[in-house]
């Protein structure tokens, strides 16, 4: 196949393309904004989901006035106000994270598929950028892009609720003192960036190198070592500790117990920006993360199209 990619880049100009006076960081600019036009459902299934959920929302109203008119006066108000903003939060930073495991099976493994390969490989690229180009995606742009989606349907949400509940004996101010949405961004902010951006990097890159390497079904050679690993220590030594470090690490941060956190943002972030920027898990992973990020920029280089 290496014989193949090497005849057919000639003919594609490889030899005669000048070296690219671009500066690196325009050109790594550049190739996201690349992957972003060529990924859409990076942007569009986000998109969709979150306008799913807010009709589901719309179509709750009908029910809020009589429960808050039930729970004026008491502890439970706080609930049944902020409930449905912490919902949506969840349900949207969960699409994200779908779709950015998806993209990172996909990223490299279906430019050899549909030979688009050859194309890249005729530009004046580098494969380290074209990959961490890749990698930006779900470590950068989808957790900005999910807090930017939650940040915009909890705003509709707001709008929504206050115009509904008029007459329910709860007024703006009432509403606005229960519900801290500065509050909840903020949270959100440091749990998309800190968790689901940097402390998921080890994952992503492990699937961005399954994805270089794989030559059909990424996600069953994705998944089969995990478990292979994982089933031969429990028969071996009787122990679980792959399954344990994964599961801290799915967890999205230091110290999040997931058992315990529900659907509330608070309690699935018990950790600030610079607690989690100090948690050697953190660094170790990312430590992690460029180990299989080199991995995967040696295998673009030296395999060609499936």
């Amino acid at each position: 196949m290496n014989t193949q990619s090497n005849a057919t880049a000639p003919s594609l100009g490889v030899q005669s393309v000048a070296p690219s006076d671009t500066p690196a960081l325009r050109q790594f600019y550049s190739l996201v904004q690349r992957e972003i036009w060529e990924s859409r459902s990076v942007y569009i299934a986000p998109l969709a989901a979150a306008g799913l959920f807010l009709l589901g929302f719309v179509i709750s109203l009908v029910f809020l006035p009589g429960r808050l008119r039930s729970a004026v006066g008491s502890a439970e108000l706080h609930n049944v106000i902020n409930r449905p903003f912490d919902i949506i939060a969840v349900l949207i930073m969960g699409v994200t994270f779908l779709v950015a495991l998806l993209y990172c099976l996909d990223a490299l493994y279906s430019e050899r598929r549909d030979r688009s390969i050859l194309f890249w490989k005729s530009l004046p690229v580098s494969d380290t950028a074209t990959v961490l180009s890749k990698a930006s995606i779900p470590i950068v742009v989808v957790p900005l892009l999910g807090f930017a989606l939650t940040v915009a349907a909890q705003l509709a949400m707001f709008v929504l609720s206050i115009a509904v509940t008029r007459g329910s004996g709860v007024t703006v101010g009432m509403f606005g003192s229960e519900l801290s949405l500065f509050h909840q961004w903020q949270v959100l902010f440091v749990h998309l960036v800190t968790g689901h951006g940097l402390w998921y990097a080890p994952i992503y890159a492990y699937l961005l190198l399954i994805s270089a390497w794989a030559r059909r079904a990424p996600f069953l050679w994705a998944m089969l070592p995990l478990l292979a690993v994982g089933g031969a220590e429990k028969l071996a030594f009787n122990t679980s500790y792959l399954a344990a470090i994964l599961g801290v690490r799915i967890a999205g941060g230091p110290s999040v117990d997931l058992s315990h956190a529900g659907m509330n943002m608070d309690a699935m972030t018990p950790f600030t920006l610079i607690q989690s920027l100090s948690s050697p898990g953190l660094w170790i992973g990312l430590l992690v993360a460029a180990a299989f990020l080199a991995g995967a920029i040696r295998l673009r280089r030296h395999r060609g199209p499936i």
